[in-house]
């Protein structure tokens, strides 16, 4: 559940900061980034801090090295973190942590079925829940940068497309 909160919240934070002036700030977007950054830096923290066990505990038997999986996909979301922050990698950030929630999904479905999870967020239900919002602010971010990305025409000027 702390994922869902650090994403509300710090979303509702930077939202609130340009509503009051910091025009950077101010599209929602970069608000929405804003948190899905700081929830992919907590989940990215906790792949070698306070849940590694468990999360190689998720990793289903058939994967080989369940640790360097879960130390490959930690890296991951903090690069794709990171690349949330930085506009011109945005697309590039967003689509990959999408494809990564997509990725992870089965080792949800693997502690759900074979009751493995610790907590009751950690159910199917809820974790299917979390993932789709997840999944849905990262395909937001990515069709919003998609629709609004800059193309460069001949002279070397950049024009966006609609």
């Amino acid at each position: 559940m702390e994922p869902v909160i650090v994403l509300i919240v710090v979303t509702v934070i930077l939202l609130i900061a340009g509503a009051v002036g910091v025009q950077r700030l101010r599209p929602w977007p970069v608000a929405l980034r804003g948190g899905l950054a700081a929830m992919f830096m907590l989940t990215g923290t906790v792949h070698f801090v306070y849940l590694r066990t468990e999360l190689i505990d998720m990793v289903p038997p058939v994967l080989p090295y369940p640790g360097l999986i879960v130390t490959i996909t930690g890296v991951l979301e903090w690069i794709g973190a990171i690349g949330l922050l930085w506009r011109p990698t945005v697309l590039w950030a967003s689509g990959g942590l999408s494809l990564l929630l997509i990725a992870m999904f089965p080792a949800n479905l693997y502690i759900a079925i074979n009751g493995l999870y610790t907590s009751p967020e950690d159910a199917l239900i809820p974790r299917t829940l979390m993932q789709i919002l997840f999944l849905s602010v990262g395909v937001s971010i990515w069709t919003y940068y998609f629709r609004h990305r800059s193309i460069r025409k001949p002279g070397g000027k950049f024009e966006a497309t609609r």
